[in-house]
């Protein structure tokens, strides 16, 4: 499933809402928390669980408010009830908060999966064991926003004060063998800020990242989807050692440059992605 660019949305924002049913996003969020006013959010969580089912076959998250929250509860309910195709809990910093989303969940359908954002100095340290805590968490998010914040750290180009905790973040989710998605970029007119953080971002293995404004959908999808010349190399790259197999050699090489089979894991893992956006 591609997870390229995944929208928030406002949960209070009836407009906005009907809107996204017409952007091309791979993936929706319904946000309960931030973009929603506290005065607001019971209606809104009225609004989002009635809406989740209304987007076709994209995937569709509900954020609910963090824990200790009023409302934390009566949206994990209502989630529940809801049946998105996931939950989305932010500031989770323990897997014994991934036991109790999964406790609240009990009811939920099968194919309501849990994400959680991580987006605290203590989440980074805990990633792994918050990472595979449940089998029913798949996606990790990233709160960068947040995390900036807690560290005091400015937000500057190339990310410097956050790569320690990307890092950390990306070595848990491959090793627990979750996605995970990269934090938001804040500056809806800086395209070129944003386009060159998509880049930085698949090139660290994220595999999509989360959008504040339709303007950035495209260039993320462009940016996360495999190009034509990954594309042509991977197709190469097993031409080659399928060949190589029936010709009994055990040396592969394409474009000079030595194969193994983790390359040709790699690459079939790009046409896969690949096939699965035509």
């Amino acid at each position: 499933m591609a997870r390229r660019s995944v929208l928030y949305m406002p949960g209070a924002n009836e407009r906005a809402l009907e809107k996204a049913r017409s952007l091309p996003a791979d993936a929706l969020i319904l946000d309960l928390e931030d973009a929603v006013a506290p005065d607001a959010k019971v209606d809104a969580r009225k609004r989002v669980c009635e809406a989740v089912g209304s987007y076709g076959t994209r995937e569709v998250a509900i954020r609910v408010n963090g824990f200790g929250t009023q409302w934390h509860e009566d949206d994990l309910r209502a989630a529940a009830e809801a049946g998105p195709d996931a939950v989305l809990v932010p500031k989770v910093n323990s897997a014994a908060e991934v036991h109790a989303i999964e406790r609240a969940l009990e009811d939920a359908p099968d194919r309501t999966s849990i994400w959680v954002m991580v987006e605290t100095p203590i989440a980074m340290l805990r990633a792994y064991d918050i990472a595979a805590a449940s089998e029913r968490l798949s996606v990790l998010v990233m709160g960068t926003n947040d995390l900036a914040n807690e560290l005091r750290a400015d937000h500057v180009p190339g990310r410097a004060p956050l790569l320690t905790g990307l890092s950390l973040c990306l070595l848990a989710a491959r090793a627990a063998g979750k996605d995970i998605v990269d934090g938001v970029y804040n500056d809806v007119r800086d395209m070129a800020g944003f386009e060159a953080e998509c880049l930085q971002g698949k090139q660290f293995g994220f595999d999509g990242k989360t959008l504040i404004h339709p303007s950035q959908i495209e260039p993320c999808n462009r940016v996360f989807a495999p190009s034509e010349d990954e594309i042509a190399r991977s197709r190469r790259i097993i031409e080659a050692f399928e060949e190589a197999q029936r010709d009994g050699r055990g040396v592969v090489t394409v474009d000079g440059r030595m194969i193994e089979n983790l390359h040709v894991d790699n690459a079939r893992r790009i046409l896969a992605v690949a096939d699965s956006l035509r």
